[in-house]
């Protein structure tokens, strides 16, 4: 697994990479919380692009980073992910609650709005 933490603007992107299941999770949580805190982001892209898997786990970190923004009136986006992904993220339910992108400049238009 491969983590990228960058900052757009005032939106912490996180850029993952290979597979994000229960092994990478824990690191990846604490990167981004760690992240969070020090720099007081609200707002989270979760660019999917070069994750060849997802697990329920790694479902889990989205949610969870979902909820913290939400407690701070932030939002969530996620951007890049492979058709494979696409339907984990479908079947899941989480489409439902976080809107998905196929570039990171429409996520991104999508978070300084908050229009879809």
């Amino acid at each position: 697994m491969d983590l990228e933490l960058k900052k757009m603007g005032s939106v912490l992107a996180v850029r993952v990479g290979g597979e994000f299941d229960l092994q990478a999770v824990d690191y990846c949580r604490q990167e981004i919380d760690q992240k969070i805190r020090a720099e007081g982001f609200k707002d989270i892209l979760f660019d999917l692009e070069r994750v060849t898997f997802i697990d329920s786990s790694g479902l889990g970190v989205i949610l969870g980073r979902y909820r913290k923004a939400r407690e701070k009136e932030g939002k969530v986006a996620i951007s890049n992910n492979s058709s494979r992904v696409a339907k984990i993220l479908e079947l899941s339910g989480i489409t439902r609650l976080i809107p998905v992108y196929p570039s990171t400049s429409q996520a991104l238009k999508y978070l300084a709005r908050g229009v879809g």
